[in-house]
């Protein structure tokens, strides 16, 4: 039951994260998939949003909780990119790739438009999804 809480609390912080980004049904059906387990997909688009909190959300949460914020960034990445030993360094290289700029810049792009309180929020439930 607690996996099954898990899953669906982290498939609506993604969902949350895409609505926020502006990443719609179109957008997301552009690119390739990325195969995570047979029942789950993964697209660049929701890789590049989830690597844009790392960098928007450090300056909008406080001090004390950027350790939080970590613990739950790391288990998002790892739900998400299961195969991978460090899924965090895994999107950190992903960011650096050629051919992940594009969704990366619309992603950044889609953040910014969104504005300070509604990325924040994004972030503070992150911040929560640690425990």
């Amino acid at each position: 039951m607690y996996t099954s809480q898990l899953k669906t609390k982290s498939l609506q912080l993604l969902a949350g994260i895409a609505i926020t980004l502006g990443l719609g049904q179109t957008a997301l059906a552009q690119n390739e998939n990325i195969e995570v387990t047979p029942l789950q997909k993964v697209t660049q688009q929701e890789l590049a949003a989830i690597y844009v909190l790392s960098e928007v959300c450090p300056a909008l949460i406080q001090d004390k909780d950027q350790t939080k914020f970590n613990q739950g960034y790391a288990k998002l990445a790892k739900e998400y990119m299961p195969a991978e030993k460090d899924p965090v360094a895994a999107l950190q290289a992903l960011s650096k790739q050629k051919s992940f700029k594009p969704m990366l810049v619309e992603a950044q792009a889609d953040a910014k438009k969104a504005g300070s309180q509604k990325n924040k929020a994004i972030c503070q439930e992150l911040t929560a999804y640690s425990k």
